[in-house]
């Protein structure tokens, strides 16, 4: 093989790799991302269901107390 040719083969190897390189942190990057946005959709699931135990449980004692309410307006 001419000399030339095989530096030319050996360039267009390394930038074949550069382009897998940048390829796979653009992959890690994006799996970064979608790691970070699953988090925060987490996080916000937990408020949502911490502030869903508070009306419930609200609700709830409302409920008690007006029942004892009318079992002793009742009775």
């Amino acid at each position: 093989m001419d000399t030339d040719r095989v530096i030319q083969l050996l360039e267009e190897i390394r930038a074949l790799q550069r382009q897998q390189v940048d390829a796979q942190q653009q992959a890690l990057r994006n799996q970064e991302d979608a790691i970070r946005a699953q988090q925060e959709a987490m996080a916000r699931g937990r408020r949502l269901q911490t502030a869903l135990g508070v009306v419930i449980a609200v609700v709830l004692v409302m409920v008690l107390v007006l029942l004892r309410y009318v079992i002793q307006r009742y009775s």
